[in-house]
């Protein structure tokens, strides 16, 4: 298969997609991740090669990829709607969260200052941590769960 794009001006000449009258929405939708074989059916082309020829040759997937918010929206959208595992939309939701509107993938990272949570903790709280080994509710909260809290549920 040759990936090179094709020479514009006899694409141009022998495209359905170029010649159709709602060619810009067309390309709108294949963006916006719209289904190819949708695309050719709602717009009466021949079939999704049609569509995924003009995709290529005018260099619409990184734009494509570049709006992969846009799928993740839609999935998330229809989690009420269709028979989807918890899995998928959390999968979804988390990916969503990563990227940006220029769709890029952002690792966020979040650091807890421990030594600042226990410097706030009232001398009352700290003596039960001392004697019981117990953390305060608003500590775990803040702080997250705990190796010795994820035991204890374990342990039931």
């Amino acid at each position: 298969m040759n990936l090179e794009r094709p020479i514009l001006g006899r694409h141009k000449r022998a495209c359905s997609v170029c010649r159709h009258s709602k060619r810009v929405e067309i390309e709108t939708d294949f963006i916006a991740w719209h289904s190819p074989a949708a695309i050719a059916q709602e717009y009466s082309l021949a079939d999704r090669t049609s569509v995924y020829r003009h995709a290529h040759a005018l260099g619409l997937f990184p734009k494509r990829q570049r709006n992969v918010r846009t799928a993740l929206e839609k999935i998330i959208e229809r989690a009420g709607e269709v028979d989807v595992i918890a899995p998928a939309v959390v999968a979804a939701v988390q990916a969503y969260s990563k990227i940006n509107a220029s769709g890029q993938w952002v690792d966020r990272s979040e650091h807890i200052d421990l030594n600042a949570l226990f410097a706030k903790m009232p001398a009352e709280e700290m003596e039960t941590y001392a004697q019981e080994g117990s953390l305060p509710t608003w500590f775990r909260s803040t702080a997250g769960a705990t190796a010795r809290d994820s035991q204890e549920w374990l342990d039931g």
